[in-house]
């Protein structure tokens, strides 16, 4: 693996111009801690919008921060190549005990103690909602079991969950990649995605607004990828596996769970379902059709005692699929597809 602070003479320098500022150090410290907006950073250190954005651009230029648009928001955070190696080097002789530095990791706490707050309220919202569809099926503590079986405990390098929602599919398997992404095109769930990522201390994960159709992700081939509970609410669910075994690196793994079929019309009506539910014969063919090699079936029918207003219960399907090129999980994705009630 090249070293990540090898850096061309000229980037080199343009980098070191570029961090060679007050500000853009502090700036630069900050985002080491979290994602940024220029609200959050203009509030943390009193300067004047026009001023943050254009130390954020140079530092952009530079190559040191990238930049993601969501809607009217756009996030900075550090870059992951060399230029951003080339600032932890510089950060890691910075006191953090320096009372400016101090400061500002005050205030910055202080805004994602803010945003957790609003994350919370948006939580205590909706909790009716899912709690209640909860009922119709198997406790999630149960699928997400199932789901850790299905990857199995060997480390990868990079994961992508599509349709992230809380993130809570990025937490966890957070111990198993090196980094994770959850693409969402809800703001407000971004934001409570967001608020989760910095409450478990989850450094190496972050979250994208953006289209699972046309993924934001230019060039990044992932080692999993992530359905939870998503295809039911798309048009078009095929489209949507094509998209993602796109980006599957060479023997990649894509694991989707969902609901087998059911006839619960007010998932449809009430919480906008598009599907209601996928046949196992259904979702092999659309897998094919991808590209991908059908691995393993998994069916969680609900427990035997349920509510009974429940009505006709839900089973939640696994099914585990590989890109059918080699990788140091081809030992295990090259098993014939089984189905395991």
């Amino acid at each position: 693996m090249p070293d990540k602070l090898s850096l061309p003479l000229d980037d080199l320098l343009n980098g070191l111009r570029a961090a060679g500022e007050a500000t853009r150090v502090r700036l630069l410290a900050l985002l080491r801690q979290s994602e940024l907006t220029v609200k959050d950073a203009t509030t943390i250190l009193g300067q004047s919008q026009p001023r943050i954005s254009r130390h954020l651009k140079l530092l952009t230029e530079a190559g040191l921060v990238q930049r993601f648009p969501e809607g009217s928001w756009v996030y900075y955070r550090l870059a992951d190549n060399a230029q951003g190696g080339l600032v932890e080097a510089l950060l890691s002789r910075l006191d953090e005990d320096d009372a400016i530095v101090a400061r500002d990791r005050e205030r910055l706490d202080a805004i994602k103690h803010a945003q957790a707050e609003v994350a919370a309220a948006y939580f205590r919202a909706h909790a009716e909602v899912w709690d209640s569809l909860r009922a119709f099926h198997i406790a999630e503590d149960a699928v997400e079991s199932a789901m850790r079986e299905a990857l199995g405990e060997e480390h990868f390098s990079s994961m992508l969950d599509m349709g992230t929602g809380t993130g809570r599919v990025l937490e966890l398997f957070a111990d198993l990649y090196d980094s994770g992404l959850g693409v969402d095109t809800s703001h407000d769930m971004l934001r409570v995605a967001r608020a989760n990522i910095e409450r478990a201390g989850m450094q190496a994960a972050q979250v994208r607004h953006g289209d699972i159709y046309s993924l934001p992700v230019t060039g990044q081939r992932f080692d999993v990828v992530t359905f939870h509970q998503v295809l039911h609410y798309l048009e078009d669910a095929p489209g949507a596996l094509v998209e993602a075994a796109r980006v599957l690196k060479p023997g990649g793994r894509l694991l989707v769970v969902d609901f087998a079929p059911h006839k619960l019309e007010f998932l449809r009506t009430d919480h906008a379902h598009r599907r209601l539910g996928f046949s196992h014969e259904q979702m092999a063919g659309w897998l094919g059709a991808a590209g991908l090699e059908l691995v393993s079936v998994r069916d969680l029918p609900p427990p035997a005692e349920r509510p009974d207003e429940a009505g006709d219960p839900l089973t939640v399907t696994l099914w585990l699929a590989r890109e059918p090129g080699t990788s140091s999980h081809s030992q295990v994705a090259a098993e014939p597809a089984k189905e395991v009630a």
